[in-house]
């Protein structure tokens, strides 16, 4: 039977926020109400991680975290409390490093490592130099120049060696140690070490696929270093012979960079990652190495605990990171499926406004950023989205607006830039294949590498989705994924006219299938694996930095130049929802968000008052004109960075200086406008420091923007309370971020994973339930402040779902209520069952004590405002009696009928 939690409550795990701390709150989320604790991935992860997803051993239990003494315990509480427990699992990558063991071994023994089918490595790249090797671009200069100046050495440690380099430990494959140990047996004069040095030669190199050969070359391996050992700890003429040998190799430049060039690796220059990389990444992360998961020895190692864990009932559900990074991911959710069939299974999968989450997928639904973009949506107002655009392109002046104001176009340019740049090694492997696959048409074989790779960067930035799901080797592909294809072919010979528009419609055949052969085949998935990284860093965290007409709506999912979500299709997506993907996860905050639901709320009111925001920023840039630096190109920070500035503060105020410099300068680095992460514009990122320390100093300033504060904040707390019901009453299981059962104004990480003082929450909490009884919502609201009012709203969903699990479940229908009056579109309203109904206000600036004749059709019976405790009778009830003595309402039908 499927373990389906009823709420989930999301803790980011690391070393200041252990197994134990994890347990010493759970009793306070059970008493909210919470089924499920929902852990980031605690697999043992690198040394210091915040997060987790760098994954070094899927074998063990992150020690950094208590490791398996310390989750034995939390799991033991957790059972004690009756609650379950959901964890995120990372299947795409892991992390590099000595503490990789897996990768260690690869390093060291290259295509003969036992490891070498873990990772997804191109052995045999164009580059004829880089052939069954590892690129490792960790220099901060030039090969030659740091091995010149002492920056590489070989180091000996007990029986083993390694390479230092740029803080970072290599292992030296023991093919290449007759070098080392040769010389050292010269100078000690040892018969005995000069015959392991000669075996440490002669020792074999098959590869990976002969896994008998692999293995015997492993043990022959271990027993070479034992013996080495032992001789060093009988002779110690040996032990100094090897320490002079290896100061000797240190010492000649020329010998250690032959040594080094046998090496399975190649140290280079960080910079040469964005072209010549020869793994998979995730994104554009080199210390994040792509796995073979679609193996399934390797989907068995990687997976083992954490199925045994699912088979015990440790955990009852996980969430899959980033499944459109892997290879198959209908393959290996189907995998996951079999070995848990019980499990409650969600994927971080990102869809486009209009995409819905593939119904052949075995799993219960997404992680909610869909939901998102939904239930924001619906809350700004569409013709204050249309004069916010004049306000931008206003106040960011004509040449930025030349720029910007088409947003799909300056998206689309992202994408191409970010191909071109950080993913450039993934085009040039794409272009390697397809060149092959012309080279066998004969009526293709004349298109050049060049108009290849022009022609891949632009299909990929045409592509108006993540990725599609084509598998030609079970001849799999949907009339969705055709109609993609295709639609990206006619953009792209739009957008480049100087190609052969034979060549785009070559590359539709061959990933529409039309085109078939295994090469063609595996330039599908690998295309396929690469148009996800392209819209992630070229949209997520390029564009939305860039366009700033309403920044709350730049969320992943999401449409920052679109016109929001109307009543209809609000009620239209649930009805989806409820038919395809009932058991889905919903949520407002993420690890990943770039602002809080909270501050998301704030800012969708500036779409109700347009005119008062543009008259106050006009009036803030000329307040702040003496703190902007003038530079040749023009003030900095420019309009559009100070735009997103104001935005801002009014959504997270109160802030401190600090977190805004911090956020502000992250913004600017992604926008990659005037300046980037890896190349630092200094003049730029000082005076745009300096601007926001000066303004935070600026009293008539802050007093203004404090002013126009307390004319929205109102507004967008209703919003957040609005947003709040709807998640708990929704199609699908809610799921709170860390810390978010109060007002949380936080921005993108690291800001959203400060840590949480629960003991100011438990404090809230406690006097919250001894409310209880008359007057409760009055005295609730009088707490508006604390962020009592939202807690309230949290604590009776999460208990209403607990008490009547099957207005909630897969079987409960989601039904739109009938809204009559003059100010019906600023109501959404719907009945879960036949006894749940949620009614909320959208655009509240201008009607919250002015709704005149507007009603809700209530079925008939005896309903209880579960907020309030108000009674009343079904039929048309007045949204001034529903909402008289608290912003939304969560009704109750009390006469028993719950189908």
């Amino acid at each position: 039977m499927l373990r389906v939690p009823t709420s989930t409550y999301r803790l980011q795990l690391h070393k200041e926020f252990t197994f134990d701390d994890a347990a010493a709150v759970a009793d306070y989320l059970c008493a909210l109400g919470v089924s499920h604790i929902y852990c980031s991935p605690y697999l043992q992860a690198a040394p210091g991680s915040m997060h987790g997803y760098d994954v070094v051993s899927h074998q063990r239990v992150n020690q950094e975290l208590g490791g398996q003494e310390g989750h034995d315990r939390f799991s033991a509480r957790l059972k004690e409390l009756g609650m379950g427990q959901v964890l995120d699992v990372v299947p795409n990558h892991m992390s590099l490093g000595k503490e990789n063991r897996y990768w260690w071994d690869v390093l060291e023994n290259g295509t003969s490592s036992r490891y070498a089918s873990f990772f997804d490595i191109d052995w045999q790249p164009a580059e004829e130099r880089l052939r069954d090797k590892i690129l490792v671009p960790v220099l901060d200069d030039q090969y030659g120049r740091v091995l010149h100046r002492g920056g590489i050495r070989v180091v000996r440690a007990g029986n083993k060696f390694h390479v230092e380099a740029a803080g970072q430990a290599l292992p030296v494959s023991p093919q290449t140690l007759p070098s080392i140990l040769g010389r050292a047996a010269e100078i000690a004069r040892s018969k005995t070490l000069s015959f392991l040095a000669g075996s440490f030669g002669r020792l074999p190199t098959p590869q990976y696929e002969d896994r008998r050969k692999v293995l015997a070359l492993h043990n022959d391996k271990v027993v070479l270093y034992t013996l080495l050992e032992r001789l060093c700890s009988e002779e110690q003429g040996v032990c100094d012979g090897i320490e002079r040998s290896v100061e000797e190799l240190n010492g000649n430049e020329d010998a250690l960079d032959d040594f080094l060039n046998q090496q399975n690796y190649r140290l280079a220059y960080w910079k040469t990652a964005g072209q010549q990389l020869g793994y998979r990444r995730f994104f554009d992360v080199n210390s994040l190495v792509g796995l073979r998961v679609e193996r399934e020895h390797v989907f068995e190692e990687t997976h083992a605990l954490v199925l045994d864990w699912l088979k015990r009932g440790v955990l009852d559900g996980v969430r899959v990171d980033h499944p459109d990074g892997l290879r198959d991911p209908l393959e290996y959710l189907t995998r996951l499926r079999e070995r848990a069939p019980d499990a409650w299974i969600i994927g971080e999968k990102i869809l486009e406004p209009g995409e819905y989450l593939r119904e052949n997928w075995p799993i219960q639904g997404t992680t909610g950023y869909d939901f998102m973009h939904v239930a924001g949506g619906v809350l700004v107002s569409s013709q204050g989205l249309q004069e916010l655009t004049s306000v931008y392109l206003n106040f960011i002046g004509k040449d930025a607006a030349a720029v910007l104001a088409d947003y799909t176009t300056m998206a689309h340019d992202k994408k191409i830039n970010v191909s071109q740049e950080a993913l450039g090694s993934d085009v040039n492997r794409l272009t390697t294949m397809f060149v092959e696959i012309c080279e066998s048409n004969r009526d293709r074989r004349d298109y050049t590498q060049t108009e290849i790779r022009r022609a891949i960067r632009e299909l990929a930035a045409c592509l108006d989705i993540y990725r599609t799901y084509v598998v030609p080797e079970r001849g799999e592909i949907t009339d969705e994924d055709r109609a993609h294809i295709a639609q990206a072919t006619v953009c792209a010979k739009a957008r480049r006219p100087d190609i052969d528009g034979d060549l785009f419609d070559f590359l539709r055949d061959v990933l529409t299938t039309i085109a078939t052969g295994r090469r063609e085949s595996e330039f599908v998935q690998r295309f396929q694996q690469f148009t996800g990284p392209v819209m992630a860093k070229g949209v997520e965290d390029t564009a939305y930095y860039c366009y700033n007409r309403l920044s709350g709506m730049n969320e992943v999912g999401g449409n920052p130049s679109g016109n929001g979500v109307s009543v209809a299709e609000f009620h239209a997506y649930h009805e989806k929802m409820q038919a395809t993907h009932p058991l889905t996860m919903t949520a407002l905050a993420t690890h990943d968000t770039k602002r809080s639901g909270d501050v998301r709320a704030r800012l969708a009111v500036l779409s109700e008052v347009p005119s008062r925001f543009a008259s106050s920023i006009q009036r803030w840039s000329r307040m702040n004109a003496p703190f902007r630096r003038r530079a040749v190109g023009g003030p900095m920070p420019d309009a559009n960075t100070e735009y997103l500035y104001y935005q801002t503060l009014i959504g997270a105020w109160p802030i401190t200086a600090e977190r805004m410099q911090a956020y502000m300068l992250k913004a600017a680095r992604e926008a990659k406008l005037h300046t980037t992460w890896i190349a630092n514009n200094k003049e730029f990122e000082d005076a745009l420091l300096e601007f926001v320390a000066h303004t935070m100093e600026h009293a008539p300033f802050l007093k203004d923007v404090e002013q126009f504060v307390e004319r929205v904040k109102f507004a967008g707390r209703v919003n957040s309370l609005a947003q709040t019901l709807m998640k708990h009453t929704a199609p699908g299981v809610p799921d709170l971020y860390q810390g978010t059962e109060l007002w949380d104004l936080s921005l993108v990480d690291p800001d959203n994973r400060r840590p949480v003082d629960y003991e100011r929450r438990r404090a809230v909490f406690d006097e919250m339930r001894n409310m209880m009884g008359e007057n409760v919502a009055a005295r609730i609201m009088e707490r508006m402040d604390d962020g009592m009012p939202k807690m309230w709203v949290i604590h009776q969903g999460l208990q209403l779902r607990r008490e009547r699990k099957e207005s909630f479940g897969a079987d409960a229908a989601y039904t739109p209520l009938v809204v009559n009056g003059a100010k019906s579109d600023h109501v959404i309203a719907y009945l879960r069952g036949a006894s749940v109904a949620t009614i909320v206000p959208r655009l509240t600036m201008k009607v919250m004590d002015a709704w005149r004749d507007t009603a809700v059709v209530l079925p008939e019976g005896t309903w209880t405002n579960r907020l309030t405790g108000a009674a009343m009778n079904g039929g048309a009830v007045p949204m001034r009696v529903l909402l008289r003595d608290f912003p939304v309402a969560l009704l109750v039908r009390e006469d028993g009928l719950n189908a």
